[in-house]
This record gives structure tokens, C-alpha cells and sequence, in this order.
């Protein structure tokens, strides 16, 4: 019950953080998208510096709920920051939250929560420092990169979402990094000397930026989903494969699985095709629905 509450505890200030950061970072101009200076320039602004302060107390909480349970049954929990996130999007914009976008982001999150909870994620442990389970981080930083590389050359719409999805990807890697980090502590074993504990805030640093990057493409109804889904199914997958974690594999198991799928990636299409994107190249305010006077 405790793992439960601190992450919706975590997930809440997730959802709130990304709020701050996405409006502070669609003022940016699109020319600074993956880019090291939409970063320095962010830091400057007193609200994505307070969303980024939500979300390390929310990554706090995430920590504290990955040392007590499998990065599996933590991580479904962790994706209701979409709702949240959403929902504090409607109170600050005063945008229009139809029947659609609540069908999208139930959809999106109740997915996440029927994959995960269809496979029954147990038991696991912590690999050696060197052990080549660890190999299969390496699948997961070429489909980042394969991600971003295409969405470079793809519409707005498409290039944020695909930022997002990347990462997601790389925020599941840094949960499993974190869950190794935290387990060695445990384990009185120095944490200074493995080599994930360095790792870590790397892909920490390049998951924020190519998170603030989708932010700067496209409003939050089109730019969180795709993360909220990657980050778990990314976290679920290295879980199995680094910590040695199981899944169910019964008929039953694969159905819920298989719908758990099907109803993220409709709840990603329903999200996608919010009309609040409008954003053009050069054009750093708020454009749209809840556009602003600078």
C-alpha cells in the first residue's frame, strides 16, 4: 500500500512538473530544439525551474518506490502523471477538455496499467556490475537515436512525438539505472565504484533534453503521451532482461497484454489529433487556443 501512494505521489508531481516545463519551453523557438542551448536558456526562467524542481521531488519519490518494489509493478503507477499532467494543463490554460482527450489519456494510461498488470511482473535480481545483461541497455540507446534521427525529418507533429517517445526510452533506462543504483546501496557495496551510477545522470541530461525539445515542438495533449507509453514499456522490457524479472505468458496473460497495447496506441492517436498545435518555425510565444500577450 505504501509503494502505492508514494508513486502517485511521485506520478502527481511528475504530471505537475511537466506542466511548468512544457509552458515554459514552447516560448522557446523551434531553431533550439536539441539544441544545448534551449537548456541554458530554460534555466534562466523561474517556472521551468520550478517544474524541474517538481519533477526531482517526483523522481525522489520514484526512487523510493523503485527500492521497494520491481521496476514493473512501479512503473504503471509512475505513467498516471499523464493524467495529472493533463488535467493541470485544463486548470492553467482554460483549454476545452472534451470527451475525446479524457477517452486518449484513459486509454494511454488504463493500457499502460493492463500490460503491466496482465504480465504479473515477479521476482528479480540484481546482476553483477559487469554482468552482459547489461548489454541489452545498448538496444535501448540505438532506438533513442533511431527515434530522433527520424523525426528530424518529419512534421512538427510527428517530430515532437517521436522526441517524446525517445525519451521515454531513455527515462525507462534511467529508472533501471536508478533501481541498480539504489539495490547496490542496499547491498553495502560501494555505489561509487560501478559504473551505472555515472551513467546515470548522462542519460538523465539527454532524456530532459530531448523531452524539453518535444515540449518546444507541441503543447502537452501531443508531446507527453508518447513518453508516458515508452517509459514503462521500455522499464518493463530491461526489467526482464537485466534484473532477470518474469511475466505471465498464459492465454489470458498474452490477451490482457496484447489489449494493453492496442489501447495505448489509440489512446497516442486520439491525443495526436488535438487541434492545439500550432506553432510555426520562428514563432516563440504561445500560439493557438492559449496564446499569451508578451
Amino acid at each position: 500500500m505504501l509503494v502505492i501512494v508514494v508513486s502517485l505521489g511521485a506520478a502527481c508531481l511528475l504530471g505537475l512538473g511537466f506542466v511548468a516545463q512544457q509552458h515554459a519551453a514552447y516560448r522557446q523557438p523551434l531553431e533550439e530544439m536539441l539544441r544545448p542551448r534551449l537548456l541554458l536558456d530554460l534555466m534562466r526562467k523561474r517556472l521551468w525551474l520550478a517544474g524541474v524542481g517538481l519533477m526531482a521531488c517526483g523522481q525522489i519519490l520514484g526512487a523510493i518506490a523503485f527500492r521497494e518494489a520491481e521496476v514493473a509493478k512501479v512503473e504503471p503507477l509512475l505513467a498516471m502523471n499523464l493524467l495529472f499532467a493533463l488535467t493541470a494543463a485544463h486548470v492553467v490554460y482554460q483549454e476545452p477538455f472534451g470527451r475525446m482527450l479524457q477517452l486518449g489519456a484513459v486509454l494511454v494510461c488504463g493500457g499502460v496499467a493492463l500490460f503491466l498488470f496482465a504480465g504479473q511482473p515477479h521476482g528479480g535480481r540484481l546482476p553483477d556490475t559487469l554482468s552482459p545483461r547489461w548489454l541489452a541497455a545498448l538496444p535501448v540507446v540505438v532506438v533513442a537515436t533511431a527515434l530522433v534521427s527520424y523525426g528530424l525529418r518529419r512534421s512538427l507533429k510527428i517530430k515532437a512525438i517521436l522526441l517524446a517517445a525517445s525519451a521515454g526510452v531513455l527515462y525507462g533506462l534511467q529508472d533501471v539505472l536508478t533501481r541498480s543504483s539504489l539495490l547496490t546501496l542496499d547491498s553495502g557495496l560501494s555505489v561509487f565504484m560501478t559504473w551505472q551510477l555515472y551513467v546515470l545522470p548522462c542519460v538523465a541530461v539527454v532524456g530532459l533534453l530531448l523531452n524539453q525539445s518535444a515540449f518546444d515542438a507541441a503543447p502537452l495533449q501531443i508531446s507527453l503521451p508518447a513518453t508516458t507509453v515508452a517509459e514503462p514499456i521500455c522499464g518493463i522490457v530491461l526489467g526482464v532482461a537485466i534484473f532477470a524479472e518474469r511475466l505471465q505468458v498464459t492465454p489470458a496473460a498474452l490477451a490482457g497484454e496484447v489489449s494493453g497495447l492496442i489501447a495505448m496506441a489509440t489512446g497516442i492517436v486520439i491525443l495526436g489529433r488535438s487541434p492545439f498545435l500550432a506553432k510555426q518555425p520562428g514563432q516563440p510565444a504561445l500560439q493557438g487556443t492559449h496564446e499569451e500577450e508578451r
